[in-house]
């Protein structure tokens, strides 16, 4: 079976590694990918937004499955052009992905659907956002209704920050720009997984993201710093009830809109005293969350995504995932996640591609000269299995001093 992963980051690594063991794959590619994914697919150039190109590429090559792994190529309806052309993909349409493009059009679904969530308000009004704010007071969190890379999401703390916020958000953005405003939800949060095909959904397994740049989760939202698998809180019980309450209402809403969802559906959750609730849906993998999901992974990934792309899911068993324990840890360059210096050279990986039950996944890297360079915010992922979250936090902490890096940085608090 030939094969095109789409992406560049530690995601993709992570997906790359685990699809290059499936003995059902023959040629591997990957679009346009990294130095990491050079192990295990051959890396090649395509314009993304340019599907006649895609497509054309899948059709020379024979590649009998597309693996999307960023939102971005999803929303612009890549699997929609590969679809009409007969190629089997894992990844949403353009339509499907809307649960994670438009904040405002999840939050509306689960007013529908009775899905707990945060009470919110829909604003493209900057006044009418701030009179929204002064009644409802701080904490109170303000999302961008778009795409933001992880970053569209500011968790204000006094009215000072939410007003700041909004002005942010509305300052030049035009008269399209729209928000989304929520209550402050607290408790514990999770990131859930499914692999999902029409109204037929497989569970995946459950993380941990850290989404806050600096220890103690102070400083700005970022792409993620780190994360760590399994979650205590996702019993057999509390799965039960997410896919109950929350997955399997959204997959029958999505069919009855006609817009089928196929692919991976990703619920951040946040756990309270109340219960669980919605804090957004995604449509992809989480990044750095897929990093420890596929540490644990123990069966061929290639062969479920392959059962998701056909809607074979109803006849796949769920998938088995180590009882180990996983955590990451992301470096990323100074002065992420504003303005990350490039450049700098970081030493001593291969030192780290020796320790046992420890892989580094690559997200921005560059090869010049024979020499390694920071080319990205996030840079390197270390991740670490053992028999319990503290062996596991222990391997990929120790793993990092072996990485000679002065110009990058990472949180020491992840899995404490």
């Amino acid at each position: 079976m030939n094969v095109l992963l789409i992406g560049s980051g530690g995601r993709e690594h992570a997906l790359a590694w685990k699809i290059s063991t499936s003995p059902l794959l023959d040629r591997f590619y990957c679009a346009p990918g990294n130095l990491g994914i050079s192990q295990f697919a051959e890396n090649i150039r395509l314009d993304l937004s340019n599907h006649i190109d895609v497509v054309a590429f899948c059709h020379k090559k024979n590649v009998d499955l597309v693996v999307i792994g960023p939102e971005k190529p999803l929303v612009e309806g890549l699997s929609d052009s590969l679809r009409k052309a007969h190629i089997r993909v894992v990844g949403p349409s353009a339509a499907s992905a809307r649960l994670e493009s438009s904040k405002a059009f999840t939050k509306d679904l689960c007013t529908r659907l009775s899905i707990p969530t945060a009470v919110y308000g829909r604003f493209t009004n900057a006044n009418e956002a701030k009179s929204y704010i002064f009644s409802h007071g701080a904490p109170i969190v303000i999302k961008a209704d778009g795409l933001m890379s992880g970053k569209g999401v500011v968790v204000a703390m006094t009215l000072k920050e939410a007003l700041a916020a909004v002005d942010s958000y509305f300052d030049g953005k035009g008269s399209n720009m729209e928000i989304v405003i929520e209550e402050f939800l607290q408790g514990e949060e999770v990131s859930f997984f499914c692999l999902c095909h029409g109204e037929i959904a497989v569970p995946l397994g459950s993380a941990r993201d850290y989404k806050r740049v600096w220890d103690g989760d102070t400083g700005k939202n970022t792409g993620g710093m780190g994360a760590y698998s399994p979650v205590a809180a996702m019993t057999p019980y509390m799965v039960m009830r997410i896919m109950h309450e929350f997955i399997q209402p959204t997959l029958k809403e999505m069919v009855a809109i006609g817009s089928p969802f196929s692919g991976i559906l990703f619920a951040g959750l946040m756990i309270t005293d109340d219960g669980p609730k919605l804090i957004e849906y995604n449509v992809r993998f989480g990044d750095p969350e897929c990093q420890v999901l596929m540490m644990r992974f123990k069966d061929d990934l290639l062969q479920i995504f392959v059962a998701t792309a056909e809607g074979n899911l109803a006849f796949a068993s769920e998938p088995e995932l180590l009882d180990e324990a996983s955590l990451t840890i992301v470096l990323a360059a100074k002065g992420y996640p504003e303005s990350p210096l490039k450049g700098s050279q970081i030493h001593g990986v291969e030192e780290v591609a020796f320790l046992p039950h420890v892989m580094l996944f690559h997200a921005g890297t560059a090869e010049k000269d024979g020499k390694l360079l920071a080319d990205g915010g996030r840079v390197l992922n270390i991740a670490a299995y053992g028999k319990t979250l503290k062996e596991a936090q222990e391997k990929a902490y120790s793993a990092i001093e072996k990485i000679r890096w002065r110009e990058g940085f990472w949180r020491s608090d992840i899995g404490r």
